[in-house]
């Protein structure tokens, strides 16, 4: 693609200024330059996000440098030692090197107050994988300074995480194919990946995936004070999570730096506001790309829809600019993309009102109350009998809360499944005290029923496709203990403080005191199993809570969806366990949720729903008027190495809407799989650039609708309205069995009826 310059002069104050250098695939949309005002603005932006610790103060930062020199000083000498004993001569050894990296939020700039270091360390040929998690850790286990030493190898980015003098780490190991680790080590470079095996790979990507951003964008320090109000805003908006379908940190790393290139000239609370007005006007699922992606002969599998029919399927693509380019947003459902964009309009809004003077940047901040916005609610909890096994427990259920979300929103009867990132403790009222609990809440939002007096809404399938998926998980890993339960009840909105105390549920304000002790606080942190190698900074930063500082200025107005004309009782039929067993009357208490436990039953695998293909006359169009039919055959053997870069195994097609009580034997036909891919070579990863504005801002409706709007974009992307991919890694093979033993798996009966 041909890229524009951004504009051959810009004025300020009436001189003539030398031409820019040009950043992204299009030109800017302005390179106007700062007012005094903006200046103002961007100060009290500043002012405003000190409450929440999201800077540290000198001394803090001193103490990580100390921290990463004393740890490359203990990998030096490791890798000579080893190097040793592998029988290199003297003069190799005193010149063997070895080097630690950062990437994530440290590496960006953007930390905040007691966040974790993502590190990766960079060894010679020679050292291989297993001395890292063997000699490496116990050296590790030696040192006086390190605590909470816990290796996970067999996770999808093997790690070794521990606290080194207080501060968190969580360390990647790569083997490059080098005899000798310079000092001066560039990790940009695309020749490091050669003759690499997929685990470093992976490792290797968030650093360079974090080096090419900063390369990318304009102005680096406008950019790092922008992502760190996003960062603080999608957190207190309960909308940072990678794990649970939202973005994460590389993500929101991407999307402002795009609005950095669009905005070359900007400070950060002109940046904020932009940031909101290209992404509330953005047309998923065209991708945002911060460079024109690199060909390369390295034969890596990259993110391309032409090529790999399953890239298709990704609703709100953001593609790393390092090679090989990924998607880091596959987790995206259509839920938490509707959510998202809705945050959005929302932030522009705010925005809108705080460069007018009307609000203060305060208001930007103040999260939403998820617990007065719908009417129903689905109550996961998830427990074990003790706090080690609860803690490898809800991480495990945690990073599967997505595949329940996808089930729920597939259901015909459910217009939106809305999950808070924010996990509870259990209530006393519906534990067993001697369990350790966590619950989280998914609200959910019903269609409007036509035409009818009542409709029987049966979630039991959604249910237990869900908690299968997560027995099955532990059972195949062999993480499943005695104890380890997961539940799944229907609770109205009016019964939630019977789970939650009134003060989560009200919001009540809190003092600044109270801000300052909540920002340095950190909850355990927890290791997801297929963890996003694209996102290796974590989802939630534990110096910046989801909910506390700034109050609600008033209470959030309860929504007025479709279903709020509706009520939803428990049906009157007695209900029948999915496992066969017989119905069980509800007690008195029923009316806690609509959960009827069965302990003790043998599980029944739940039958594996087929995918649905396009159908063979679905076109979609391109930007150049081809209609492309989107050819979904089986993958081929790049597309099962694409697999293995996303974790992956086995490819899962989007299915539609389904009835909401299937019968055991019935699932949707599969659709012949004829169809033919057509595209153009030049069609693809082009953002229709805005014309070149001599340094004027454009009319940004017009810019947009460009960029992200009505015009359809080059990119073969298939987007249903009610679907959503789910990888293979997320719903075992249907073959794998269900745990027989003894151990209590408990399922649930979930029957509502929906009237007038």
């Amino acid at each position: 693609m041909r890229e524009m310059s951004a504009s051959n002069n810009a004025t300020q104050g009436g001189q003539l200024q030398q031409p820019q250098k040009h950043y992204g695939i299009t030109s800017s949309i302005s390179l106007a330059f700062p007012r005094e005002l903006d200046h103002i603005y961007t100060q009290k932006l500043t002012e405003a996000m000190k409450p929440f610790g999201v800077f540290e103060d000198e001394e803090e930062l001193n103490h990580r440098l100390v921290v990463l020199g004393k740890l490359n000083d203990l990998v030096k000498e490791w890798i000579a030692e080893i190097s040793e004993t592998k029988n290199l001569p003297l003069s190799a050894i005193a010149n063997v090197g070895g080097k630690i990296f950062t990437f994530g939020s440290y590496r960006l700039g953007v930390h905040t107050k007691g966040a974790d270091i993502d590190a990766l360390c960079v060894s010679p040929r020679h050292v291989e994988r297993p001395d890292f998690f063997q000699s490496f850790f116990e050296k590790l286990k030696l040192h006086e300074g390190i605590k909470d030493l816990r290796a996970v190898e067999d996770a999808f980015v093997p790690v070794i995480k521990f606290k080194f003098d207080s501060i968190e780490i969580d360390l990647l190991f790569a083997r490059l194919a080098l005899p000798a680790i310079p000092d001066n080590l560039d990790l940009r470079g695309d020749s490091h990946l050669r003759n690499l095996d997929i685990r470093c790979i992976r490792s290797l990507n968030g650093c360079r995936v974090t080096d090419e951003i900063l390369h990318l964008v304009p102005n680096k320090e406008n950019f790092r004070l922008t992502l760190r109000a996003i960062k603080l805003w999608a957190k207190r908006r309960g909308i940072y999570s990678n794990m649970l379908g939202f973005l994460g940190g590389v993500s929101w790393a991407m999307l402002v730096a795009r609005t950095c290139q669009l905005y070359p000239n900007a400070v950060a609370a002109t940046l904020v506001h932009k940031f909101f007005l290209v992404f509330s006007k953005w047309e998923w699922p065209n991708p945002v790309l911060l460079k024109q992606p690199e060909e390369s002969n390295l034969n890596l599998p990259v993110w391309d829809p032409r090529v790999n029919p399953l890239d298709r399927y990704h609703l709100m693509p953001i593609i790393t600019p390092a090679y090989p380019q990924q998607n880091s947003t596959y987790n995206v459902s259509t839920s938490t993309r509707t959510i998202m964009t809705e945050e959005f309009k929302h932030g522009l809004a705010i925005t809108d009102e705080i460069l007018l003077g009307k609000v203060e940047w305060s208001k930007l901040f103040e999260p939403p109350n998820l617990f007065q916005k719908y009417k129903h609610y689905i109550v996961l909890t998830a427990s074990a009998s003790t706090e080690e096994n609860h803690l490898e427990w809800i991480g495990l259920v945690e990073s599967k809360i997505r595949v329940l979300v996808g089930n729920l929103e597939r259901n015909e009867y459910i217009t939106l499944a809305h999950v808070n990132p924010q996990s509870f403790p259990g209530s006393k009222e519906h534990c067993n005290e001697k369990d350790f609990v966590s619950m989280w809440f998914i609200g959910i939002s019903f269609k409007k029923v036509e035409n009818a007096e009542s409709v029987n809404i049966d979630l039991t399938y959604d249910i237990q496709a869900f908690t299968d998926t997560v027995y099955r998980q532990a059972n195949n890993i062999s993480m499943l203990k005695d104890g380890m339960k997961i539940e799944a009840t229907h609770v109205k909105k009016r019964q939630l403080h019977q789970y939650l105390p009134p003060d989560v549920l009200q919001k009540k304000k809190k003092s600044i005191a109270e801000i300052n002790r909540n920002s340095n606080g950190g909850g355990s942190k927890r290791c997801s199993l297929d963890g996003n190698p694209l996102d290796s900074s974590r989802d939630t930063d534990s110096g910046t809570p989801f909910s506390s500082p700034v109050p609600a200025s008033k209470p959030s107005k309860p929504n007025t969806d479709a279903e709020d004309s509706q009520n939803i009782t428990p049906s009157k039929i007695p209900a029948m366990c999915v496992d066969g067993s017989p119905p069980i009357q509800p007690s008195a208490k029923t009316d806690l949720g609509m959960s009827i436990p069965v302990i003790g039953s043998k599980p029944v695998d739940a039958p594996a729903v087929k995918s649905v293909q396009p159908s063979a006359g679905s076109t979609i169009p391109t930007v150049v008027g081809l209609n492309v039919i989107p050819r979904l055959a089986s993958p081929t053997n790049s597309q099962t190495v694409q697999m293995l870069l996303n974790g992956v195994t086995n490819a899962n097609y989007t299915a539609p809407k389904r009835p909401h009580s299937p019968s055991m034997e019935e699932s949707p036909k599969r659709l012949k799989d004829t169809e033919k891919l057509t595209v153009s070579d030049d069609s693809t990863f082009k953002e229709p650039y805005p014309p070149d504005n001599g340094g004027q801002e454009q009319d940004p409706g017009q810019v947009l609708e460009s960029l992200g709007g009505t015009k359809p974009m080059p990119i073969p992307t298939i987007d249903t309205s009610r679907s959503q991919r789910l990888p293979s890694n997320e719903l075992p093979d249907a073959s794998s069995p269900l745990p027989t033993s003894n151990l209590r798996v408990i399922k649930n009966s979930i029957r509502l009826t929906l009237n007038r």
